[in-house]
């Protein structure tokens, strides 16, 4: 599984990034093919609060699943949105499952 970070508009750190690798790597538990997985991390207007967006997209075969939050820390957007992809994955799984 591929895993690809992007950060607009600041540069994350090395604790963000592992903690962002940890958690997506959890997501193999409920999908095995996984192919790519893309993390955008973006600062909508500095200074106010729920200001951290965090959007996920997976790629399986044949397949795109995304979610995206907004969040006060990325680290609050990262759980949330890998805890919603756990649902859709799930979902997925149980759909080619039935075919």
């Amino acid at each position: 599984m591929e895993i690809k970070i992007q950060s607009i508009h600041f540069d994350a750190t090395e604790k963000l990034t592992a903690f962002i690798e940890k958690k997506v790597a959890k997501l193999e538990k409920t999908y095995e093919d996984i192919q790519k997985v893309e993390v955008q991390l973006k600062v909508v207007k500095p200074a106010t609060a729920l200001n951290k967006e965090t959007g996920i997209t997976v790629h399986v075969p044949g397949h795109t699943l995304f979610a995206e939050k907004t969040c006060d820390t990325f680290e609050e957007g990262v759980d949330q949105v890998v805890d919603s992809l756990k649902v859709q994955l799930t979902k997925y799984k149980e759909k080619m499952r039935n075919r």
